[in-house]
């Protein structure tokens, strides 16, 4: 069974150094992809300073708005709340999403981060898909204290022989492997396909490779980064597309 997966940070919908709403770029631009599960960071639920300053600015939250008549089933996950709106993480999937979670993995006042989990149900598959989107700090030992939570929720929540999918923003620039693939085996896509991790910021000229795909139980089959054509310098992140094919369960 194939899988086509993205993950990719919205921005909130602004183009680099913010000078434009291109929220509806950014949907056409996700849905040229074709994908089957679309992990997203920093989306907007709802912000009404700038929904009064944009005209185009939709009435639905930013998933939805991308989700709209594909039929995506969609969760979203809240990180930082303030008193005009909130933002966070988002996972938009054509499969059925059975079960979903959100954790604070925020290690300081000033940085609000999460991570989103959801549990999807795989046509003619017995055990579900786990699939953690998540959004980490930039500091090196926030990071650091962060993958030691997200290993422990998989190792407490996601079964050895059960498939798994964690896709977002790392904000890590080190090319070196980290606990994921160490502890947890768990194989970066790029890494697997073309012996290196795939560079996606700054979406005009990538450079570091901040957004990652990480897998267990999947081959690889494809891996690409998206910035060219009309998805090329939206986001301030370029979007990371893989296709996957799922292994036989050992």
């Amino acid at each position: 069974m194939k899988i086509r997966l993205l993950t990719i940070n919205l921005h909130k919908g602004f183009s680099p150094l913010n000078r434009r709403f291109i929220l509806p770029q950014l949907s056409r631009c996700i849905h040229s992809a074709n994908a089957d599960i679309i992990f997203m960071q920093e989306v907007v639920g709802e912000n009404i300073h700038k929904a009064a300053k944009h005209g185009d600015w939709p009435a639905k939250s930013q998933h939805e708005y991308i989700a709209g008549e594909a039929g995506f089933d969609h969760v979203y996950g809240k990180n930082a709340v303030y008193t005009y709106g909130h933002h966070g993480n988002a996972i938009l999937s054509r499969y059925p999403i059975l079960f979903f979670d959100r954790i604070d993995i925020s290690t300081n006042r000033v940085e609000k981060r999460g991570m989103l989990y959801a549990r999807l149900k795989l046509p003619g598959r017995g055990a579900g898909l786990h699939c953690i989107c998540l959004h980490l700090g930039l500091l090196h030992r926030s990071r650091k204290k962060q993958l030691k939570k997200l290993r422990e929720y998989i190792q407490d929540m996601v079964p050895g022989n059960e498939p798994i999918i964690v896709a977002g923003d790392f904000n890590e620039w080190r090319r070196k492997k980290d606990e994921l693939e160490t502890r947890l085996l768990l194989k970066d896509a790029g890494l697997e396909l073309y012996g290196h991790k795939l560079r996606t910021f700054p979406s005009v000229l990538p450079i570091f490779p901040l957004d990652r795909i990480y897998l267990r139980g999947f081959r690889v089959a494809e891996a690409r980064i998206l910035n060219k054509g009309a998805c090329g310098r939206l986001s301030d992140h370029a979007g990371f597309f893989a296709e996957v094919e799922q292994l036989p369960a050992p």
